[in-house]
């Protein structure tokens, strides 16, 4: 027979929960979302104003304006009309994925295999991309993560186009203005479509290959990093990399993080970090007992010179190994070597060199507070995130007029890592906790922000659109992390959870 004490707790949690419920079912029908423009969202209040501070300031922005006369829809932001250099057709299946050296995955293939093809293009290229879905049940679309692409071409579900379904075809046209290492993957269902290979690798190269200085000399490879079913590996294989190189020659390794946590780099011999996020580092130094941090859809190319003798081991993402050098004895001259515990500070690498603009006044400044509370999103009760202590979708959005300046205040009062990832622009990281940045400019598209830390970051607004602003930490984008910088004038016709079925997290 349960004591008084027992009655009395269970009566306490009975009232909790009661009450708990109650709460539940009053905000149930505010936050069934239903159909939805991402035009509707952030109250109309996140407007700054020229000089101006905050998102939550006063003004107002709102989707009338966004929307009246003479407004642009963002499916007129394309690409020149002019004759394709480089042409890919890209056909994405549903079904086993084969994971040499490992266990088959269910999951997803592009051209039948997964990652996907590498896509090289010189810089200046037309790229045209033909998109085939044969089989993919929810829909898919291909987002060019990193690229500044026109806003036409960003692949996102239900912003930018609609999910392109079972037999259909989507054509993306872009001209590739920035040289560096970048990928694609689909921007719909993404937390499922990501995780299970509907993904690959992109590069562009210098258009003319004495661009880079001793390029002759140089080797290039992608490392590209993934989890399929718990399995790490590098470039689609549960193996390691061997990378043949006479003495002196210098490799440039591309590591692309397409997982959902930050991957480590690091070598037992001296290193330098020549980009990241496909942005070069001005005169990079040695990078010697440290490993270097690359946040979720973020990228980095490594330099490691080869060795005079045997190999060197440059460990990627912790599992994998790429072994440089004289690789007929790899395994047996280039033993693991134990993780740093010292963290490269990106802020501090390299020399600095000056902007081509000027953040210290901008025209937009804007508060990013990523938090977390309880509450109720599209009829799922759970602990959300919230920006700005506001809870999607009820958060932000972000308004900026064409040729502004913008200044963003990223700060996680939160107790994750957040990999924030700003669609069509990249940003220059200006301080951290206060410190001023005082190496290389930090140019990224990918920022992880850890818990308690707060960056200034800086961009142009030079790429008219909608354009989403959110964790890449996927399954945290499902929940609430996502908010968008949208243009004066800029409108869209494609809406979420309606009969294309777009859902783009």
């Amino acid at each position: 027979m349960p004591s008084r004490r027992d009655l009395l707790r269970c009566a306490v949690v009975g009232v909790a929960v009661a009450t708990a419920l109650g709460a539940g079912a009053l905000a149930w029908s505010s936050t069934l979302l239903g159909e939805y423009s991402v035009m509707d969202m952030g109250s109309g209040d996140a407007h700054a104003g020229h000089g101006g501070h905050g998102a939550d300031g006063p003004g107002g922005h709102g989707a009338a304006e966004a929307s009246g006369p003479g407004a642009l829809s963002v499916t007129a932001l394309t690409a020149p009309d002019r004759p394709a250099d480089v042409r890919v057709e890209l056909v994405a299946r549903q079904g086993t994925v084969e994971v040499p050296g490992g266990r088959s995955i269910e999951g997803y293939t592009v051209n039948g295999t997964s990652p996907g093809p590498e896509i090289r293009a010189r810089q200046g290229d037309l790229v045209e991309v033909v998109f085939v879905n044969e089989s993919v049940a929810d829909g898919a679309t291909l987002h060019w993560h990193g690229i500044d692409v026109p806003n036409a071409a960003d692949g996102v579900a239900g912003i930018t186009q609609d999910a392109v379904p079972v037999g259909g075809r989507h054509v993306y046209r872009f001209e590739a203005r920035d040289v560096g290492t970048y990928w694609y993957h689909s921007h719909q269902v993404s937390h499922v479509q990501v995780e299970r290979g509907l993904l690959g690798a992109i590069v562009i190269e210098p258009a003319e290959a004495a661009a880079r200085p001793d390029a002759a000399r140089e080797l290039d490879r992608t490392a590209l990093l993934h989890i399929y079913g718990g399995q790490h590996t590098l470039n689609g294989r549960v193996a390691d990399e061997r990378v043949a190189a006479a003495p002196g020659t210098t490799v440039r390794v591309r590591v692309v993080n397409t997982d959902q946590g930050t991957a480590a780099v690091w070598a037992g011999v001296p290193f330098r970090v020549a980009a990241t996020d496909g942005h070069e580092v001005h005169e990079p130094g040695e990078v010697d007992g440290q490993r270097l941090l690359i946040p979720a859809g973020g990228r980095a190319d490594v330099t490691v010179v080869a060795p005079d003798r045997g190999v060197a081991r440059l460990h990627v993402g912790g599992a994998r190994s790429i072994l440089i050098g004289d690789v007929s004895d790899a395994e047996a001259s280039a033993p693991p070597v134990r993780q740093p515990a010292k963290t490269l500070d990106l802020l501090a690498y390299g020399a600095p060199a000056p902007l081509d603009f000027d953040p210290a006044e901008p025209d937009r400044s804007f508060d990013y507070v990523i938090a977390r509370r309880f509450g109720i999103i599209d009829g799922r009760p759970g602990n959300f995130w919230t920006i700005n202590g506001r809870m999607f979708p009820d958060v932000p959005m972000f308004a900026v007029t064409e040729g502004d300046v913008v200044v963003m205040h990223l700060r996680n009062d939160s107790g994750d890592v957040h990999p924030m990832h700003l669609h069509g622009h990249h940003v220059v990281v200006l301080s951290r906790d206060g410190i001023t940045a005082s190496g290389s400019p930090w140019v990224v598209d990918s920022l992880d922000v850890h818990p308690g830390e707060s960056y200034d970051i800086a961009f142009v607004a030079d790429n008219p659109g909608i354009w989403s602003d959110h964790c890449h930490t996927l399954p945290h984008a499902v929940d609430g992390l996502i908010a968008h910088v949208m243009y004066d004038g800029i409108t869209t016709p494609f809406t979420i959870n309606g009969e294309a079925g777009n859902r783009p997290e």
